[in-house]
């Protein structure tokens, strides 16, 4: 896409571009502020430990289910009208998630805002597009999109431990309230609509299939990293796997298409949706990870949790920042390929970690984690959406945003799954401990709410940090056998304001 001077945003798509934060903020927010409350929260609704995935995972698993039916909507109907209408359906689901009374109550409002969040996140993409028509100014403003989406996600922690000091854990929830009340108002006059023309009527059977594609492959996910490969996972996986393959052909097709496909004959399309994809899984897992040993391992109140999680939050907003203008002077491939490395080598110091008294190890591999992928989603997120035509805009960022929800969400259920079959078998290889069975022997979770007793917490607390070192060994070495294939894919993507060749913008 040549550069264009012709329509240069002015103040009043800047100031709009500030309005778009806000809700990307809160999207990004919502994905970590639970992890704090989650102690409490276990506490209080006494949920099982396959409940306690759900209620974590479950709202990103129904926003990558039905982020490419509302990003393609959004072109249809309009991107302005479906942001607002998520912004009133995520503020209730808000309210009735911070007052459930029930483990499935939770886990209903958190599905139900998962509903409304896939709405929010490609109609605040595609309008950028709409207000950045200068290529120049477009990938700042995507870069500040995805920082904020980023600071989003590194601010949760610390939001969730200042509320927790002083109220109980649904009030993490009623942050969406007033964000949700702010856009409202000032949308209507800062944001203009966009609706694609020539668009044709929604394809329902894509919409079904496209649901019959993603959501039983979750399932399969979910209840594959529990029971292993029994009849129930490799059913959902072979329905999945079939109609993704149905859905692809249909969407090759249709000359109105649900998804593009044609997209992915970019490469830096493909290479970048990869990227975001194994980025997201691991840290995905490492912040639920991390967050419960901060609290369960090292005994820290939510608030002292929540300043440890500070320095990544600055890492990851220095990296957000700092690699868009990198990227000016130096091929993206190559900077996303070294901060794929950073992040390895701090997955790869999770393994040092062997019981209590290991926080500061566990931030600082952390903020490396966090580094990378502040730089991932800035830069990853600029190439989707650049490589898409105007109005595609919706589909190209419905499809980058379903790969980060996606990831963060399998990051949770894979890696906690595995870290919590850690825990169990280094319990089970152990003795001397009768105190640690039932839920104690299930999840370190258990084992606080039984309080079993020093001797045995300290072994629960070891057996929690096997399962972290175990978890960052696996995913140390798999993002950073990503970075050599990104940079070959990624290779002929020019820095950015720079001409690039054909078939790379």
């Amino acid at each position: 896409m040549p550069p264009s001077v012709a329509h240069r945003a002015g103040p009043r798509q800047w100031i709009g571009l500030g309005v778009l934060a806000l809700p990307t903020a809160l999207l990004g927010l919502d994905v970590t502020v639970l992890y704090l409350a989650l102690p409490e929260l276990a506490l209080d609704l006494r949920p099982s430990s396959v409940q306690t995935l759900w209620i974590m995972d479950v709202y990103g698993f129904m926003i990558a289910g039905l982020l490419i039916t509302m990003g393609t909507l959004g072109d249809r109907t309009g991107r302005r009208r479906l942001l607002m209408i998520g912004l009133v359906a995520f503020g209730l689901a808000s309210v009735a998630a911070a007052f459930a009374t029930s483990a499935g109550m939770l886990i209903v409002a958190r599905a139900a805002l998962g509903v409304a969040g896939a709405t929010l996140m490609p109609s605040t993409l595609a309008l950028i597009g709409n207000m950045f028509t200068d290529v120049r100014q477009r990938g700042l403003a995507i870069g500040v999109w995805a920082t904020m989406f980023a600071l989003g996600m590194a601010l949760g922690p610390l939001a969730g431990g200042l509320l927790l000091e002083r109220f109980w854990w649904g009030s993490v929830f009623l942050l969406a309230v007033p964000v949700v009340v702010v856009v409202l108002v000032v949308a209507p006059l800062l944001l203009p609509e966009y609706r694609d023309p020539a668009a044709g009527r929604l394809d329902l059977t894509s919409v079904a299939m496209s649901l019959l594609a993603i959501l039983p492959l979750v399932y399969a996910v979910k209840h594959g990293a529990e029971a292993g490969l029994d009849p129930r996972t490799v059913a959902a996986a072979t329905v999945g796997a079939v109609f993704t393959v149905l859905f692809v052909r249909r969407q090759g097709r249709l000359d109105d298409p649900l998804l593009d496909v044609r997209l992915f004959r970019v490469p830096a399309f493909g290479a970048a949706l990869l990227v975001l994809l194994v980025a997201l899984v691991g840290v995905g897992g490492a912040m639920y990870l991390v967050t419960q040993h901060l609290q369960f391992v090292e005994g820290f109140s939510p608030l002292t949790a929540g300043l440890w999680m500070a320095p990544p939050a600055l890492a990851m907003f220095v990296a957000a920042i700092g690699a868009p203008l990198l990227a000016r002077r130096i091929r993206p491939g190559v900077v996303v390929a070294v901060t794929l490395v950073a992040s390895a080598v701090g997955h790869l110091l999770f393994v040092a970690v062997d019981g209590p008294g290991n926080a500061g190890l566990v931030v600082s591999a952390f903020a490396l984690v966090y580094l990378g992928l502040g730089a991932v989603a800035a830069l990853g997120t600029d190439l989707v959406v650049g490589s898409a035509p105007a109005h595609r805009a919706g589909s190209a960022a419905a499809m980058s945003e379903t790969v980060q929800e996606l990831g963060i969400a399998v990051g949770v259920a894979v890696l906690g799954s595995v870290a919590n079959a850690v825990y169990r078998s280094t319990l089970a290889a152990g003795a001397g401990h009768p105190d640690l069975g039932g839920p104690a022997a299930a999840s370190l979770a258990g084992a606080v709410a039984a309080d079993p007793g020093p001797a045995a917490l300290d072994a629960a607390r070891e057996a929690q940090a096997a399962g972290l070192g175990v978890v960052g060994l696996v995913t140390g070495i798999a993002v950073a056998a990503l970075a050599v294939p990104a940079l070959f894919a990624l290779r002929r993507v020019a820095p950015v304001g720079r001409t690039e060749p054909p078939g790379c913008s």
